[in-house]
């Protein structure tokens, strides 16, 4: 089943999996299962909790959570606080608590799960009626923790991102923009398309999307390249950034970006270059190709020499026949 799990410090997709030592993997998996009706189209609104509501109101999420380990375990469920920086979405350590996190409440807060059984909870979110307006952030966590084998103590834990909006009226817009598209080449040759991000609107973002390279050399096309460019606070700028096969020619291309967060999408366009491979590296390969050459001549005159020398001795030792 898909999870959702933010790392140590930044969120990012996945299950929470930690092996002992010598005992099987211990996994847990949660996932969202409700999404709000006006936001059927928003990709992002069913992975997450995103939603925007008035001061006093009460929203309820069901979330799935599954023991995806090879034994019994005890799973908690609670919320903790979270953030949106420059750095991504930045997760507080353990159970620290945010404005957020103390509007939620998660049933049942613990269950005993055997391997592979899921259990559905219900995740309540009760906005106090003073509130002030703003966007929050948070994380719903379905956590487990044991002893492997070698009394090694193990924690780990899946998570479902959570952005409330809070403020009387319709949702604040979401927007960004996406710069111009600049194509270059690494040390080692990698070529490289960057695009710098910024966010133009009043809701954090999570930017994904696709590269595509076409009018190539050759009429050559490339893509659809996934693009991953992470979480863009309120006002904040990134660098999409796409690496692409070492083989690619130089150019020109017509490049295509396409981003989204959720159903907020925007497109680039441009004509671009990597460049040529780096000097570097074509004179370090030359330079070995004609040191093994210059050797190879080397000897090869050395034996020339010995042949004339030995023929020579030979030609001046021989005795004259009488007339």
């Amino acid at each position: 089943m898909p999870a959702v799990e933010p790392d140590g410090r930044k969120g990012s997709p996945g299950p929470s999996a930690q092996p002992g030592p010598d005992g099987p993997t211990t996994t847990v998996g949660v996932r969202l299962l409700d999404a709000p009706v006006d936001r059927r189209d928003d990709t992002r609104a069913h992975r997450y909790v995103v939603d925007h509501v008035r001061p006093g109101a009460t929203i309820k999420r069901r979330i799935v959570v599954q023991n995806s380990s090879e034994i019994r375990r005890t799973v908690a469920l609670y919320a903790a606080a979270a953030d949106v920086t420059q750095e991504g979405f930045v997760l507080a350590p353990d159970r620290a608590e945010n404005e957020l996190s103390s509007w939620i409440d998660v049933e049942p807060a613990e269950e005993v799960l055997a391997p592979d059984e899921e259990v559905e909870a219900l995740v309540t979110i009760t906005v106090p009626r003073r509130a002030e307006a703003g966007e929050r952030y948070a994380v719903i966590w379905a956590e487990f923790a044991g002893v492997d084998g070698r009394n090694v103590r193990n924690v780990g834990r899946a998570g479902i991102r959570v952005y409330l909006s809070v403020g009387p009226g319709g949702e604040p817009p979401s927007g960004f923009e996406i710069g111009p598209l600049t194509g270059g080449r690494e040390k080692d040759g990698t070529p490289v398309l960057t695009a710098e991000v910024r966010n133009t609107g009043r809701r954090a973002l999570d930017l994904a999307g696709e590269l595509r390279l076409a009018e190539g050399p050759g009429g050559l096309s490339v893509g659809p390249v996934k693009v991953e460019a992470g979480t863009l606070a309120l006002g904040g700028t990134t660098t999409a950034r796409v690496a692409l096969d070492r083989r690619l020619p130089d150019g020109p291309w017509a490049a295509k970006l396409d981003l989204a967060s959720g159903w907020t999408k925007r497109s680039a366009t441009g004509r671009v270059s990597f460049g040529p491979l780096p000097v570097a590296a074509t004179t370090a390969d030359r330079s070995d190709e004609v040191l093994t050459g210059g050797l190879a001549t080397s000897g090869l005159l050395l034996v020339l020499f010995a042949v004339y020398a030995y023929r020579r001795r030979a030609r001046v030792g021989r005795p004259v026949a009488a007339a």
